[in-house]
C-alpha cells in the first residue's frame, strides 16, 4: 500500500499540548470537555479557529494545537493566544487546565468516552488497558522536505529518547500512590496495540509493506491508529515526536519544542552531507526508555550501539552545546537555552514529589500546584 508523503520545504514546527480538566473546589477530574468547546465557539470574538482545539478520547481531555508554524517562537506565541481563551472560558465554568502526564489520584471507572467510532472501537478492543488511559502528553511535529529522510531520523532521534523523556517526565502519582517512577505515563501509554517504540525501518518501502499489513490483516483503520513514541506523518510532512509527558507551563514547552527542531534539523543535515546518523540497537533503546522513565534526570542512559553510559544530565549538556549554532540560525536560541533550566529547578516530578513532602502527602495540594505553572 503506496503511503504517500506530502513533503515540507522548510522545517516548519507544529505543537499539540494536552490538558487535563480539573473541577476548581474537588481538583478531581471534570468529564467537560464537551462543554468547554461549546462554551469556546460560541463566544463572541473568541478568535479560536476550530481547527485549534481537539477533542481527545475521555471526556476530561482537550487538545490545544498551532498551525504549521514558521519557528519556535511563532509556535509558542500561537499556543498562548489559544491558551488565553480556553483557560478565561474554563475558569467560568469552574475548570481549571491540568498539564501533567497522568492525575494524582483521579479513578479511570468514572471518566466518560468521548463519542465517535473510532474512540468506542478503540475501547472495544482493548478493554482495560484502553479504559485505564488517564494519560496526557506533547506532541511536536517537524517538517521535511525528503522522504528518503523520515525514517532515518526516526530511528536516530532514538538516541535521544531518554533526554527527552527525562526532561518531561511529569507522572509519578497514579490513584493516590507514587509508582516510584518519573513518567509512569510511558509504561501506559505502551501497553496499547500499536503504541510504544517505532520499529526502526530504513527504508520508506519497508514502512508502507508494515502498514499495509496492519490494513490488510485489521490491526488499524486509520494510519493515526500507530501510535509509536515517534512517528512518520505523511499527510503534513512531518516527524512526530510523542515521548513527552504532559508539560505544565508554556515556557517548558517551548523549551522541548526547540529541542526537538533542533535535533530534527541537525539530523536532516547530516544525511543531505552523506553522513550516516547514528543509530543503536533496538534492545538499548528499550533499556534507554525504561531508565528514563524509571530514573528521570538521574537515569544512566546509553550512548550508543558500543554500549557506552553516561548520566543523562551530563550528556544533555553537551548535547545543547553542540545544537545552540544550530538553534540560532533556527531562531530559537533563547528557547532551547532555557533547556538547561529543567535540571536546575527539577522536572515536573520532582516538583510534584517536593510539593508531596511539604504538603505531608496532600493530593489535592499537587495539583493545585501543577494547575498554578500554567501562569508562570
Amino acid at each position: 500500500m503506496p503511503v504517500e508523503f506530502r513533503p515540507s520545504p522548510r522545517p516548519t514546527v507544529g505543537v499539540e499540548w494536552e490538558f487535563a480538566l480539573v473541577d476548581r473546589t474537588t481538583r478531581d477530574l471534570s468529564n467537560s470537555a464537551s462543554e468547554l468547546f461549546d462554551a469556546v465557539h460560541q463566544g463572541e470574538g473568541s478568535g479560536v479557529d476550530e481547527a485549534k482545539l481537539h477533542k481527545e478520547l475521555l471526556r476530561n481531555t482537550v487538545e490545544v494545537v498551532t498551525g504549521v508554524c514558521e519557528d519556535v517562537p511563532e509556535a509558542v506565541a500561537d499556543l498562548a493566544g489559544t491558551m488565553r481563551v480556553v483557560r478565561r472560558t474554563a475558569r467560568a465554568m469552574g475548570v481549571d487546565l491540568y498539564a501533567a502526564g497522568t492525575h494524582p489520584f483521579a479513578e479511570w471507572s468514572v471518566q466518560l468516552l468521548t463519542p465517535g467510532h473510532r474512540y468506542e472501537e478503540l475501547i472495544n478492543r482493548t478493554q482495560w488497558w484502553g479504559r485505564q488511559m488517564l494519560i496526557w502528553g506533547l506532541h511536536v511535529h517537524v517538517g521535511l522536505a525528503e522522504r528518503s529522510h523520515v525514517l532515518p531520523i526516526v530511528s536516530s532521534l532514538l538516541n535521544h529518547f531518554p533526554h527527552l523523556q527525562a526532561l518531561s517526565a511529569s507522572s509519578p502519582l497514579w490513584s493516590g500512590t507514587d509508582t516510584g517512577y518519573a513518567s509512569n505515563r510511558a509504561m501506559m501509554f505502551q501497553q496499547l496495540p500499536t503504541a510504544g517504540l517505532p520499529f526502526q525501518f530504513t527504508t520508506w518501502a519497508e514502512y508502507e509493506a508494515f502498514v499495509d499489513d496492519h490494513f490488510r490483516t485489521g490491526v488499524i483503520e486509520h494510519l493515526n491508529d500507530i501510535r509509536w513514541d515517534i512517528r512518520p506523518s505523511p499527510g503534513l510532512g512531518t516527524v512526530e515526536m510523542r515521548i513527552c509527558d504532559g508539560v505544565p507551563n508554556l515556557r517548558e514547552v517551548a523549551a522541548l519544542t526547540a529541542l526537538t527542531q533542533c535535533l530534527v534539523v541537525d539530523l536532516d543535515r547530516r544525511l543531505r552531507a552523506g553522513e550516516e546518523v547514528p543509530t543503536m540497537p533496538p534492545w538499548y533503546v528499550q533499556e534507554n526508555k525504561w531508565r528514563a522513565a524509571r530514573y528521570g534526570l538521574d537515569a544512566e542512559v546509553i550512548l550508543d550501539a558500543a554500549g557506552n553510559e553516561r548520566l543523562v544530565t551530563d550528556d544533555l549538556h553537551d548535547l545543547l552545546e553542540r545544537l545552540t549554532p544550530l538553534s540560532r540560525e533556527l531562531g530559537c536560541e533563547h528557547e532551547l537555552s532555557s533547556v538547561a533550566d529543567i535540571p536546575k529547578v527539577g522536572a515536573s516530578y520532582q516538583r510534584q514529589r517536593r510539593v508531596l513532602a511539604e504538603t505531608d502527602g496532600d493530593l489535592m495540594a499537587v495539583v493545585d500546584s501543577v494547575v498554578a505553572e500554567l501562569d508562570d
